[in-house]
């Protein structure tokens, strides 16, 4: 059994070597005192429409962590615009909805306050297919659970592009 461990682990180091020299670094390199953390916790996210809106915002600022900011100063201003789409697929012989998608999409431009020069202009988006039930209520919590997962699912790569453009060299102010 040691004989058979040892080959695999020096062919595993090997396979190890050359990702030294790749040039990979950390995200989040200095912890929460790193510059992508930083800047993150000093972004403001401005109110955006609706309920998926509300639910939108909380979730960039949960991933944001602004209360981290000494001082509570933004630097950066968030601007967010939500395009949500519920549309029925698959009908059945009797023509009601077998199926259905939603679809959220976000159009997102982070604003550096000092210059008001937009750092940022993209989109991101993500869909759900739900199942119709006999039960309205059971289609009708499918819906609002997919929604829910779906602004999860769209404020993780939004943050996760923040965090890159603020890497490459946006301004970060102590």
């Amino acid at each position: 059994m040691r004989r058979a461990a040892l080959p695999f682990a020096v062919g595993v180091m090997a396979l190890a070597l050359p990702l030294g020299g790749c040039g990979l670094q950390p995200m989040y390199a200095g912890g929460s005192s790193g510059t992508v953390a930083r800047g993150l916790a000093g972004v403001e996210v401005t109110p955006i429409e609706g309920k998926s809106g509300w639910l939108m915002r909380n979730a960039l600022r949960d991933r944001l962590a602004p209360s981290s900011r000494p001082g509570g100063q933004p630097q950066y201003r968030l601007d967010v615009r939500l395009d949500e789409k519920l549309e029925g697929l698959g009908l059945l012989s009797d023509n009601s909805i077998a199926r259905e998608r939603r679809t959220l999409r976000a159009r997102y431009q982070l604003v550096d306050l000092a210059s008001g020069r937009i750092l940022l202009d993209a989109s991101a988006g993500a869909d759900a297919g739900i199942d119709v039930v006999s039960s309205e209520y059971a289609t009708i919590a499918a819906e609002q659970t997919a929604l829910e997962n779906l602004t999860k699912e769209v404020a993780d790569r939004i943050v996760t592009n923040l965090a890159l453009t603020l890497r490459q060299g946006a301004p970060v102010r102590q």
